[in-house]
């Protein structure tokens, strides 16, 4: 697979946007609702340093995309939050968790929006503007979608934690030490063993990307894209 530096140039800037926004939106969260452990530590910050995980946000990203895999996801490194610290531990923390996926989704309408100012860009970048644009809107509803899987860590996850009842709360809570395991299995390794075995197992990849372009649909209609 060949990428250019004009293609690295206009996935870089708004996948940088969109991590550094989202955990730091999680992080302001908490930290309006009684935790400060994400403030104190200098994560409510718009520095995409503070938020980057070499592995997460680099490495897996680009080794999936080399590999050609079915479904390409990242992580940046979480936001700590001491849910025990919030005004009210169970329900706050679905509020810090719908904090990240609210503030890409807002991102991903200003992108859409933002079509309609293009012809005030300047000729010679009007084409990288609208791809910026265009990648900002994807980015961004996908890790919106991807991040509301009920599955922790993931900000999905957290919300089911704290809406449950507390004896289904409980055993989905247990298994975040392993959510990336499954993540990995049920996006990656589920739909290679398919292929091998003659089946389509990609069931979670093709609810996403429905899922995606339904909402992408959506916010190019409420913006007048449509």
């Amino acid at each position: 697979m060949n990428i250019s530096l004009y293609d690295v140039s206009v996935w870089v800037l708004p996948l940088i946007i969109a991590i550094t926004f989202h955990e730091a939106a999680h992080g302001f969260v908490a930290h309006r609702l009684g935790d400060n452990t994400a403030w104190q530590l200098g994560r409510v910050s718009f520095n995409p340093l503070k938020h980057i995980d070499p592995f997460g946000t680099v490495i897996l990203p680009a080794v999936l995309l080399l590999s050609h895999s079915p479904f390409l996801f990242g992580y940046a490194k979480p936001v700590p939050v001491n849910f025990r610290n919030l005004n009210h531990p169970r329900l706050d923390m679905v509020w810090v968790a719908l904090a990240g996926p609210a503030t890409n989704i807002l991102l991903a309408l200003a992108a859409a929006a933002a079509f309609h100012a293009l012809p005030l860009a300047p000729a010679n970048s009007a084409q990288w503007i609208a791809d910026n644009l265009k990648n900002a809107l994807i980015i961004n509803v996908v890790l919106a979608i991807f991040n509301r899987l009920p599955i922790p860590p993931l900000d999905g996850g957290r919300v089911a934690v704290g809406l449950l009842p507390r004896f289904l709360a409980a055993p989905l809570a247990s298994l975040e030490p392993y959510g990336m395991l499954i993540l990995i299995g049920a996006l990656i390794l589920l739909p290679l063993l398919g292929a091998q075995l003659g089946l389509n197992l990609d069931v979670i990849s093709a609810i996403l990307r429905t899922t995606t372009n339904y909402v992408l649909r959506a916010l190019l209609f409420v913006t007048g894209n449509g």
